[in-house]
């Protein structure tokens, strides 16, 4: 499942290869796209169903997706599955309840977070750091990549743990063999791990 996975990623264009700047500010010569995987209904499915899969025996009260691009994830895993969600605003409202939080929670409960990828760590803990100051506990973090570069080593430090699908050295590796990139372009990629 996950050289298919990682196939599928790279034939609809949501791993790509070139020059790229990361919002850390890091350049890198690999890139995910992967909040274009909502133009593929049936992939954008198996990936939630991916996601489902790493998370169902978890324990947990909500689940909430990172702003912006993990929401479309967390949001068709809540509703496929039927369990309750949080939505964490990226910026607070200036009108009506000026809420950064959206969602019926209280204090105590404990809320699963998911993530498209984790490079430093730094949207996740962003994140965390609102549903902690609302009262809810975060003990599991679920990412479809790992990118290897110190993110969720930082957040296992703050006592999260982490769930990841696939990584980068498993993206980059199967590529090669598959024949998909270069010798090159594997090795470019390899320098940021």
């Amino acid at each position: 499942m996950t050289k298919q996975l990682i196939l599928d990623l790279f034939d609809k264009n949501i791993i790509k290869f070139g020059e790229f700047t990361l919002k850390s500010g890091k350049q890198s010569y690999i890139y995910a796209d992967v909040r274009s995987a909502i133009s593929y209904p049936k992939f954008f499915k198996t990936i939630c169903d991916l996601f489902y899969q790493q998370i169902k025996d978890l324990k947990f009260d909500f689940i909430c997706g990172v702003p912006y691009s993990a929401l479309i994830f967390a949001s068709g895993v809540a509703y496929a599955n039927n369990l309750p969600m949080l939505l964490k605003r990226k910026e607070v409202k200036a009108y009506g309840t000026k809420k950064t939080l959206e969602g019926d929670y209280v204090e105590g409960q404990n809320c699963l977070l998911i993530e498209d990828v984790i490079t430093t760590g730094a949207s996740l803990l962003e994140t965390t750091s609102v549903l902690e100051e609302h009262g809810l506990k975060i003990t599991d973090i679920c990412t479809l990549i790992d990118r290897k570069q110190g993110g969720v080593q930082n957040l296992v430090q703050r006592g999260y743990k982490v769930h990841s699908l696939i990584n980068l050295q498993e993206i980059i590796d199967v590529l090669y063999v598959s024949g998909k990139i270069s010798a090159e372009d594997k090795k470019k990629a390899e320098d940021l791990i």
